[in-house]
């Protein structure tokens, strides 16, 4: 036993010399700045040990399995997202991060509604990524793992910082992420994109209000989307006016922004295909006007406009790939802020449907301004209408960030966005659609509707999908609540701190699988 332990000591301590002696003669010839990621799956549950993806076999090939003799003697077995980092293997690379996927036979989770292989990879990738960067690569080429669309989502959304605002030396370096030998590039492109989009969301969302103003919010939209033969025009206060859009202006006169309602086209699919119309709500700053909000994390409330962000992102995505589809993009967006033009809670308004609303809450705004972009998508005579919107914390409260609540009026819409939802990990759960919710809105003292029900926080989310209901006629209609998803802290290992973008890439998905479908 001691002449065994003798012997595994002196062969570690032969490596370690060797890797130092390799290191300090090579440091004029490795690669200083470039990285290579590499997988590794556990074998069964009472086998310790790893399975290392083809990729990786073929690369300790090349150094003569001085890889995998490195990682037999750094522990016995590399669990999920956990990573072993080496350096000075060889002279292409200034270090090699192998990550662990989970079980090699991983796939999709009945249980937990989502391909669970393809979120182990997004995981591990993006820890994997974040440690080379803190390496110093800015250059690092990834081992697809078998599926390359997630190793680069996986990636590219792990990278993701917004530091601009911040002085120079505290911003991270800028990292080129490419497939380890040009493996899977067309879908490693579709992630990458998917990915891109996501990160679109999220800057527009992290963006301080000060800054990103419904003015500058429609500027942005034009630069980005136009250059991907996107149509993006910028509607203006009066022109909400001749639309007789009451509700939404409502909301925008407690501000001194002007309200931007911006509108944009992409014809994918050619003529004679109806569009799909996305409706986001646009908020770019929520205080909650004169029913104020608590000052404690009124910040976030940047981030109010995620539904119009979304539509941004998604659709840079879907332009960006060339997915056949016809869009109509609406977004309504404005400040909620209490001055004395804003609203007052007892105040009736009109939509553009000549619908009576009485205003008794104003922190109760999204739906307001929602109301009349509903009715506009009805005169574009869509396929279908999608809203999406930061709308109520009793979303938050009812899923937290697990899923996006879904309610529809279509079976069909649902299962098309719930099998997008289990593809990219980012889930959909649906919710009720009752007309038990819809008395609580239209039995109301003053108008035809109010803007909260008539129990108060009971079903809250419900409450106000029913009452978005009631501005829509058409039968293929979904309302999207993602105030649940609208951050994240920890829950979601491939996504920083921060504002999310959920759900872009699901909304990707959902209109690839539209097209098909069409």
């Amino acid at each position: 036993m001691v002449v065994s332990s003798v012997r595994i000591f002196l062969k570690v301590n032969r490596i370690i010399k060797f890797t130092q002696h390799r290191r300090s003669w090579m440091s004029t010839l490795v690669n200083e700045k470039r990285g290579l990621i590499l997988g590794a799956y556990e074998k069964g549950e009472k086998e310790e040990g790893f399975l290392l993806t083809a990729a990786a076999q073929k690369y300790d090939a090349e150094v003569q399995g001085r890889l995998s003799e490195l990682l037999k003697i750094s522990g016995p077995t590399l669990k999920r997202g956990k990573t072993r980092i080496f350096y000075g293997i060889d002279q292409q690379y200034c270090c090699v991060n192998v990550i662990g996927l989970g079980s090699s036979t991983a796939g999709y989770n009945e249980q937990e509604e989502y391909d669970e292989k393809k979120e182990n990879i997004r995981v591990a990738v993006s820890v994997a990524t974040k440690q080379l960067r803190e390496c110093g690569a800015v250059e690092i080429d990834i081992d697809t793992c078998d599926d390359a669309e997630a190793a680069s989502e996986g990636g590219h959304l792990g990278l993701f910082t917004y530091d601009e605002l911040k002085a120079k030396s505290s911003q991270k370096p800028l990292v080129n992420l490419q497939p380890f030998g040009n493996e899977g590039l067309d879908k490693w492109r579709i992630g990458m994109v998917k990915a891109e989009g996501q990160n679109i969301a999220r800057r527009l969302m992290e963006s301080p209000a000060n800054i990103m103003t419904p003015t500058r919010f429609g500027e942005i939209a034009h630069n980005l989307l136009t250059p991907l033969g996107v149509q993006v025009t910028v509607r203006d206060k009066a022109w909400a006016e001749s639309q007789k859009m009451g509700s939404y202006l409502s909301v925008a006169k407690g501000s001194d922004e002007a309200p931007k309602f911006v509108e944009l086209s992409y014809d994918g699919a050619g003529p004679g295909v109806k569009h799909l119309a996305l409706v986001g709500k646009g908020i770019t700053f929520d205080s909650g006007g004169i029913s104020i909000k608590p000052s404690l994390h009124m910040d976030l409330m940047r981030a109010d406009m995620g539904g119009a962000a979304c539509i941004i992102g998604s659709v840079y995505a879907v332009a960006s790939l060339k997915i056949p589809i016809n869009i109509v993009g609406l977004m309504p967006l404005c400040e909620n802020l209490p001055s004395g033009h804003a609203n007052k809670p007892g105040d009736v308004v009109t939509a553009m449907n000549g619908k009576t609303i009485q205003v008794d809450n104003t922190d109760a705004e999204g739906r307001l301004i929602l109301a009349d972009a509903l009715c506009y998508a009805h005169t574009f005579n869509p396929q279908m209408i999608l809203d999406l919107a930061t709308l109520t914390g009793a979303m938050d409260v009812a899923l937290g960030s697990g899923a996006t609540g879904a309610f529809t009026n279509s079976t069909k819409m649902w299962e098309i966005i719930h099998e997008a939802g289990k593809y990219t990990g980012d889930r959909m759960w649906r919710m009720p659609l009752f007309h038990h919710y819809s008395k609580q809105m239209t039995e109301c003292h003053l108008a035809d509707l109010c803007n909260i029900g008539k129990h108060g926080r009971s079903g809250g989310c419900c409450t106000a999908a029913a009452f978005l209901w009631e501005f829509v006629t058409h039968p293929q209609w979904m309302h999207l609540d993602i105030a649940g998803v609208m951050e994240n802290k920890d829950e979601c290992q491939y996504l920083c701190k921060g504002l999310a973008g959920r759900p872009t890439r699901t909304l990707v998905e959902f209109m690839s699988a539209l097209a098909k479908h069409s």
